[in-house]
């Protein structure tokens, strides 16, 4: 459960997405300083560790997508900052976009996310948000010339 809850923050009692994903900061500072290909393994191998982890703690607490489960938040904001500037102006800009996108969970995220079971739905909806959180993101540094 250490690893499914982000090492507890899903247990805080308000907003434990949003915490899960200021624990995945650290993991997309280490993977940008790294080359695309290694960042791209790792957060592939993070993905699969993440499905695989969240299927287990989901059979844990018999429950459905419980939302102290977290990992799926790591991953999502992993891909969120993938192969782009890690500084003050994207990491503020990222992390509030990231969030954005998986509160709102636009189309086609809530309904593949109510499609998939176990650890893939919890994980996928994750990564669609960071998906669409790495194109906003990416646009903003393009139009902004942030580096």
């Amino acid at each position: 459960m250490v690893l499914a809850t982000g090492c507890f923050a899903g247990y805080i009692p308000f907003a434990p997405g949003t915490f899960g994903s200021i624990v995945g900061l650290p993991f997309c500072f280490l993977l940008s300083k790294t080359k695309l290909s290694v960042a791209i393994l790792f957060i592939l191998i993070f993905i699969f560790f993440a499905i695989w982890i969240s299927n287990m703690a989901e059979k844990i607490l018999k429950q459905n997508d419980p939302g102290c489960i977290v990992i799926d938040e790591i991953a999502g904001i992993m891909v969120t900052f993938l192969s782009l500037p890690f500084n003050t102006i994207t990491v503020i800009a990222g992390f509030l976009i990231f969030r954005f996108f998986d509160i709102l969970k636009p189309f086609p995220i809530r309904p593949i996310e109510r499609k998939l079971a176990g650890g893939t739905g919890i994980v996928m909806d994750d990564l669609l948000a960071g998906v669409y959180s790495n194109i906003a993101l990416r646009l903003l540094v393009i139009t902004t010339g942030t580096n």
